[in-house]
C-alpha cells in the first residue's frame, strides 16, 4: 500500500429499502451543481429510476444523486429509520444525523444510501459509536487506531479483489457440511456498512467528546502494519480469556499478527494449554481464569458499553438452556434446515481459544455438520448466540431431554478484545502496550 498524503475519503452504506426518508440541514449540491436548501426528501424506486419528492416538488434521477454539503462544518443530513444492531438482541430503528456527502444509487436491496466521508471524520463517530466516549485515553486512541486500520485494510482487500477479477468465496455446502463465514461478500456497492457486521457507525447521532476527537486527532494516520504491508486489525467485544486466529473465523489465510493470545499481564504468562482439544477446552470454559477481560467493574464496563450493551453482563462465562425440542425449531427456523428432534450436538473442530470451527447436529430427521463460528452462533440463537466457545451438557429429567450451553466469551475473539482493553487502560497501559498485547510483532506506523 503506498503512503497517502491526504486523508482518505470512505463509501458507508447506512440502508437500504424501496423508499428513503431523508431531511437535509443546510445546503447541498447535486453532481450538476443543483442546490437543495434542505427540508424532507422523499426518495421512492421507481422502476429502474430513483424518484425524489422535495417541498411538493417531484423530480427522476436514472443513475442516483450525490448530494455534497456547501459548508461541511455545519451542514448535516437526517436518515429516518435506520436499523442497529441487526440480528442481534438489540435490534431497533431510530433516526441518525450524518455529517458529510450523502450518495443515493440503486442496488439488489432497493435504493441504498450511503454516507461519503474523510476517514478521520468517520473515526471519531466509530469510538463514540462501539463503546462509551467516557472511556480511557490509552483505549480511545488504541481503538482509534485498530479502527482505521480496519477500515483501510477492507478498501485495500476490496481494491486488490478488484484487480485480481476473482469471486470472493465465502462458503462451502454439499449434503453433509455447511461452510460459511461472512466479511465482505455484502459489500459491493461500498467499502463498509454501518453496523456491527463491519464497525458501528451512527454519524453524528451518538454524541462525540472532547477526549475522542482527542484520541483520533492525536493518532492521526496511525495504522499497525506487518512485513510492510497493513494489519487487518480485528476486535471483538469479550475474548473471554484467550484470542483466536484469523484463518478459524473468516477466509483461510494466516496472518501472524492475528495469533493466540491469553488475556493477561506478561508478568502472569505461560499458559500453553491446547484448547482445541475437547477436555481441554471443557476444564477452560467451565472454570473462571485470570484475564483483564475478567471483570465486573461497572465503572470500566460504563465506560466501553453502550446503554443497550450494559443489558448483557455475563459476557465472560455464561449459558442457556433448551429442550431438544426447542432447539429443533429454532435451528430450523435459523437455518431452513428440518433436522427434527435434536438428539445431540458433537464439537468436530475447535480453534486455539476453545472456539468451535465446526458442530455436528445430530436430529431425528437429519445429521450436518456446521461452520465457521457465526454460523454455529447463528444456528444456536433467535439472534447471535454470545460466542461459539461452548460446551454442551444434555440432561434427560423426567423424560425430557435439555442441552445446557456453557460458553466463554463474547464475539469471534479475533485480534483486540474490547473489555480487556478497556481494563488495561484503566490500569495504566498505554495505547501502544494495549497494541503489542493483542497484535504480536506488529509495528505502529504513521501513514498520512
Amino acid at each position: 500500500m503506498t503512503r497517502r498524503k491526504e486523508t482518505p475519503v470512505i463509501k458507508v452504506g447506512i440502508l437500504s429499502g424501496s423508499e428513503i426518508q431523508f431531511e437535509l440541514n443546510g445546503c447541498f449540491s447535486d453532481q450538476d451543481k443543483s442546490l437543495y436548501s434542505g427540508g424532507v426528501v422523499i426518495a421512492r424506486l421507481q422502476e429502474d429510476q430513483i424518484a425524489l419528492e422535495i417541498k411538493g416538488r417531484k423530480q427522476v434521477v436514472e443513475s442516483g444523486i450525490f448530494l455534497q454539503p456547501e459548508n461541511r462544518e455545519t451542514a448535516s443530513f437526517r436518515l429516518f429509520d435506520v436499523t442497529i444492531g441487526i440480528g442481534f438482541h438489540w435490534q431497533k430503528k431510530e433516526d441518525q444525523v450524518f455529517r458529510g456527502g450523502l450518495k443515493l444509487i440503486i442496488t439488489a436491496a432497493g435504493i441504498t444510501a450511503i454516507n461519503v466521508l474523510a476517514v478521520e471524520d468517520y473515526l471519531i463517530s466509530v469510538i463514540s459509536s462501539e463503546m462509551s466516549a467516557t472511556s480511557s485515553i490509552e483505549m480511545l486512541k488504541a481503538h482509534a487506531v485498530i479502527s482505521r486500520g480496519w477500515l483501510l485494510a477492507q478498501v485495500e482487500k476490496e481494491r486488490d479483489l478488484k484487480e485480481q477479477d476473482g469471486k470472493y468465496l465465502s462458503a462451502f455446502r454439499d449434503n453433509d457440511e455447511i461452510i460459511m463465514w461472512y466479511d465482505r461478500e455484502d459489500h459491493v456497492d461500498f467499502d463498509v456498512c454501518a453496523d456491527d457486521h463491519c464497525q458501528r457507525y451512527q454519524g453524528i447521532t451518538r454524541a462525540s467528546s472532547a477526549i475522542v476527537e482527542d484520541a483520533v486527532k492525536q493518532t492521526a494516520g496511525e495504522i499497525l502494519s506487518h512485513g510492510g504491508r497493513l494489519c487487518d486489525t480485528r476486535f471483538s467485544k469479550c475474548c473471554g480469556g484467550v484470542t483466536e486466529l484469523f484463518e478459524n473465523t473468516w477466509e483461510p489465510i494466516n496472518h501472524p499478527y492475528l495469533q493466540r493470545v491469553y488475556d493477561i499481564a506478561e508478568r502472569q504468562a505461560g499458559a500453553t494449554t491446547d484448547l482445541t482439544v475437547e477436555d481441554a477446552a471443557k476444564s477452560w470454559i467451565l472454570s473462571i481464569p485470570p484475564a483483564f477481560c475478567n471483570t465486573c467493574d461497572k465503572e470500566v464496563l460504563s465506560q466501553v458499553l453502550n446503554d443497550y450493551d450494559q443489558t448483557t453482563l455475563d459476557f465472560y462465562r455464561w449459558k442457556v438452556k433448551f429442550t431438544a425440542e426447542e432447539l429443533g425449531e429454532l435451528i430450523q427456523r435459523r437455518t431452513g434446515i428440518d433436522f427434527g428432534t435434536i438428539k445431540d450436538l458433537i464439537p468436530v473442530q475447535r480453534g486455539v481459544s476453545g472456539r468451535l470451527i465446526k458442530l455436528k447436529i445430530v436430529g431425528s430427521k437429519k445429521t450436518m455438520i456446521i461452520g465457521k463460528e457465526l454460523e454455529i452462533r447463528k444456528a444456536l440463537s433467535k439472534t447471535h448466540l454470545y460466542s461459539s466457545a461452548f460446551v454442551v451438557e444434555k440432561v434427560d429429567k423426567e423424560g425430557t431431554c435439555h442441552f445446557i450451553l456453557h460458553g466463554a466469551g463474547w464475539g469471534h475473539g479475533v485480534g483486540l478484545c474490547q473489555i480487556g482493553a478497556a481494563v488495561m487502560g484503566a490500569n495504566g497501559y498505554t495505547y501502544q502496550e494495549i497494541l503489542m498485547h493483542y497484535f504480536r510483532g506488529a509495528i505502529l506506523e504513521k501513514r498520512y
